[in-house]
């Protein structure tokens, strides 16, 4: 069986730095994509046990996962806006604290909860330039807009997304410095902002100035964010199958699919039973340029699987479903487990283990 085993002191760990790093600031714990990939549920039930009672989601399947669960009083932050009125009802049925990107989606949550007697909660999404949604820094009448139109939206707080382009970055400077001013702006106007919150993992780890009253920590969580030296994380999460096939190939042989590999000598080889369309070193995919290949031939040269204390080497290139291992200085055989790197965000095909 392939199990995804989540290493629950190294999320602790993470936790630790992250409060840390948030020095006072409120932490919403972001459970996208099913948790990173770790499981929704059971992540939150160990986020809750650490002292987090504010999540955030992107979908609606995700609220009412958590709120099933148990999840009955603590905040959940929708971190997406939406004027579709089914997902609205079942926001609003969910106690969903919902955001508002644009006056179009203001006045859709507005009127629903106008239409039921109600009043919502939300936060308001500010633009600095992401890209991805928000009322642009350069439109303050909009935003004042959504603060006297929506009497039925209660606005308890507002928030941006910065760039993670790196520690320090001017350009996540600037969009700080035109946030403040659209806080400024509404603030000159009579009107209380709530909580305020604009740093994600990156930021969180990078920006001292990000940290304002809340931060949005997700992949640092998991310690599968874009990594410095010094930030303290451990990586969080491996994969652990057994061997199916353990046998000599003579000098030769072939090996591998896309780009194969002929044996120079007579070679012990293992199986792997996981590959790319597991989530098995993907991250190879998600960088381009001369540099980017490179770093990623590095990597596929000095990837190892562990078989107990033992050490073995990729003997080819991953494949689909399937990848090959150099055994022929190991004791090792069919059925002993092996145990690799893998990120919870990308891993297909695992049973879900936390430990």
């Amino acid at each position: 069986m392939r199990k995804l085993v989540i290493d629950t002191a190294a999320i602790k760990h993470n936790l630790s730095v992250i409060k840390d790093r948030a020095a006072g600031a409120a932490v919403y714990g972001v459970l996208t994509g099913d948790g990173g990939g770790a499981g929704i549920v059971p992540l939150a039930r160990l986020l809750r046990a650490e002292g987090i009672g504010r999540f955030a989601v992107c979908e609606v399947k995700e609220a009412e996962d958590l709120r099933k669960a148990g999840f009955e009083d603590e905040e959940i932050l929708m971190l997406r806006s939406t004027t579709d009125r089914e997902e609205l009802e079942r926001l609003v049925d969910l106690n969903v604290v919902c955001t508002i990107s644009s006056v179009d989606t203001g006045m859709a949550l507005n009127a629903l909860a106008e239409n039921r007697s109600t009043v919502v909660e939300a936060h308001i999404q500010v633009d600095t330039g992401m890209g991805f949604g928000g009322f642009l820094v350069g439109e303050p009448e909009k935003i004042l807009l959504a603060y006297r139109s929506l009497p039925n939206v209660a606005l308890s707080g507002i928030y941006t997304q910065l760039h993670a382009a790196r520690p320090n970055d001017a350009e996540g400077a600037q969009q700080l410095r035109q946030f403040g001013q659209v806080l400024d702006t509404i603030h000159a106007a009579g009107f209380e902002t709530g909580t305020v919150h604009a740093a994600g993992s990156f930021a969180l780890l990078h920006s001292d100035g990000a940290r304002l009253d809340a931060v949005r920590a997700g992949s640092a969580i998991l310690g599968r964010c874009r990594r410095t030296k010094d930030d303290r994380l451990k990586t969080v999460g491996y994969g652990e199958v057994p061997l199916t096939e353990v046998r000599w190939l003579p000098k030769g042989h072939t090996v591998g699919s896309d780009r194969p590999i002929t044996l120079k000598k007579p070679t012990r080889v293992a199986v792997l039973p996981v590959g790319y369309q597991n989530g098995y070193g993907v991250e190879r995919l998600r960088e381009s340029g001369f540099w980017a290949f490179l770093r990623a031939w590095r990597r596929s040269r000095t990837r190892t699987v562990r078989i107990g204390d033992q050490r073995a080497r990729l003997l080819a290139p991953i494949g689909a479903t399937e990848t090959l291992l150099d055994v022929t200085d190991l004791k090792c055989a069919a059925g002993d487990l092996a145990v690799f790197d893998l990120d919870p965000l990308y891993a297909k095909g695992f049973q879900v283990e936390y430990r």
